[in-house]
């Protein structure tokens, strides 16, 4: 029963965050956003302290069950281990807290953070992680089939499916991701939980409370018999049995040594102290006896769990499809673009986790992950694809750590976030002597005017000329240039938005 509620939980969760992140329809994120938002870096970079407070105080509580419960990190590594299980049983063994070790990565991702040096973050977190994995790995797979489904519902007349891109967003990113996941699924099939007790900074801080925990796995000594299951069984390889001892540190409170104990001598539970004046009586029916400790065992853990759940509920907040034009090459900008909503580079780069869920949320295809050393993971824009259509507020809807803030609609269509710019010599009115204006004629902001080309001749061919106060740099003038492979008009970036 035990099991089951954590297994039962930990699915829900996992499942939960993998359709948030594979969701390209924008339904989703009304039901499950909470998900994204109760974990512990993203809600630690967007200064959520109820979440933090609530997640340190669970830890205080229950040891660490977010890392078995909420973590979709923590569970794919428990999937690879489960796997492992099946091909051998009784694969583990306990080992030493390699110290040095977690304390020397924690301390390498806290310089980087303070240092600005956000890759390194970056790859360290482990929620972003999981979110770079499905994005790259998992996404193509199931556009691809939801493209399947598409393509058959219309050959019966039935559009309950519509057809979405599928294409290479980072090949940076795609490689990180496939690394992330072999290295994640060797070091989980062959030992476990070894990426959560030594390189994951979140398992690191909350090791430190955990340390403290009411609630914990706990021995009988009289009642063991040596049989060492259960450290044959410990996932985090922290239980010794020999001189029957938990480092409550890395114990992520799965609950299979409890399951792998056949003698009652492991309880999960707070400290308990015989009656004044009264003994452990030896006559009591061994079976009778070990019932009481599961059911009490099967209590406090499923207490805890449940727990869980409601804490993470209870952050819940009820809170243009235009021709394809193919072949554009990406301009050089010399300042990136970020969302709208990120309000600077600085911020972005501050508070971005790499996560990937804006990018998997996106549209329009405006959004990828940057593929430049000092940004990489980071969401830039680019508008090859499409375009930033001042209507869609979706990034800033889902971002779970505060890198894009929440915006309305009508203050993203005044929002700038760059400007664009006219490029002469690819212009097709000059360069081939016909008349265009396509920019002008999409621009929802009337920033761009056509003006003839020779202010003397009011017959020439008109040109685009550029107003950058009323330019918010939404990219539509960048996207519908005809001109090939370089446009015509681009859009360069701000270091700083502002609202015009």
């Amino acid at each position: 029963m035990l099991k089951t509620i954590r297994i039962t939980l930990a699915a829900v969760m996992f499942i939960g965050i993998t359709l948030l992140l594979l969701d390209f329809t924008g339904t989703l994120h009304h039901w499950l956003g909470w998900m994204a938002k109760v974990q512990f870096l993203p809600a630690l970079m967007a200064l959520n302290a109820v979440v933090v407070a609530g997640l340190i105080l669970l830890t205080l509580l229950f040891g660490r069950i977010y890392c078995s419960v909420i973590c979709p990190l923590g569970i794919m590594q428990d999937l690879f281990g489960w796997l492992g299980k099946r091909a051998k049983k009784n694969r583990y063994t306990y080992s030493a807290e390699k110290r040095w070790l977690r304390y020397g990565m924690l301390a390498v991702f806290i310089a980087a953070a303070v240092a600005g040096v956000s890759v390194v973050f970056r790859l360290l977190a482990p929620y972003s992680a999981y979110g770079r994995i499905v994005s790259s790995l998992l996404q193509p797979v199931y556009l691809w089939g939801n493209n399947l489904l598409a393509s058959l519902a219309e050959h019966y007349d039935s559009y309950a499916f519509y057809q979405a891109d599928v294409w290479l967003k980072s090949l940076s990113v795609l490689v990180i991701a496939a690394v992330t996941l072999v290295v994640l699924a060797v070091l989980a099939w062959r030992n476990g939980r070894t990426y959560c007790n030594t390189i994951c900074p979140v398992g690191t801080i909350l090791s430190f409370f955990a340390r403290f925990s009411l609630v914990k796995i706990r021995f009988d000594a009289d009642k063991c018999r040596n049989c060492s299951l259960c450290t044959k069984n410990c996932k985090g390889a922290c239980i010794d049995y020999k001189n029957h001892r938990v480092d409550y540190s890395r114990c992520i409170v799965c609950g299979d040594c409890l399951q792998s104990c056949h003698f009652g001598a492991l309880r999960y539970g707070a400290p308990s102290k015989p009656p004044r004046g009264e003994a452990f009586s030896n006559s009591a029916s061994p079976s009778r006896e070990a019932g009481s400790v599961t059911s009490r065992r099967s209590f406090l853990l499923s207490t805890a769990l449940l727990t869980t759940a409601a804490l993470a509920q209870e952050a819940k907040k009820v809170d243009g499809g235009l021709a394809e034009i193919a072949d554009k090459a990406i301009p050089k900008r010399q300042t990136p673009l970020t969302p709208p909503g990120s309000l600077s580079a600085q911020n972005m780069a501050h508070h971005c986790t790499g996560c990937q869920l804006c990018i998997a949320a996106c549209p329009n295809g405006v959004l990828r992950p940057s593929s430049d050393l000092m940004s990489l993971m980071q969401p830039v824009m680019s508008y090859e694809r499409g375009y930033c259509r001042p209507e869609c507020n979706r990034c800033s809807e889902v971002c779970p750590a505060g890198a894009i803030r929440p915006i309305e609609r009508e203050t993203k269509a005044s929002t700038q976030i760059g400007h664009a710019v006219w490029v002469k010599k690819n212009c097709i009115p000059l360069v081939d002597g016909v008349s265009c204006g396509n920019c002008a004629r999409h621009c929802p902001t009337e920033a761009i005017e056509m003006v003839p080309s020779d202010p003397n001749d009011d017959e020439s061919v008109k040109i685009p000329v550029v107003n950058e106060a009323r330019c918010i740099g939404c990219g539509s003038c960048e996207h519908l240039c005809p001109a090939r492979p370089f446009t015509a008009i681009y859009v360069e970036g701000h270091e700083v938005h502002k609202e015009i």
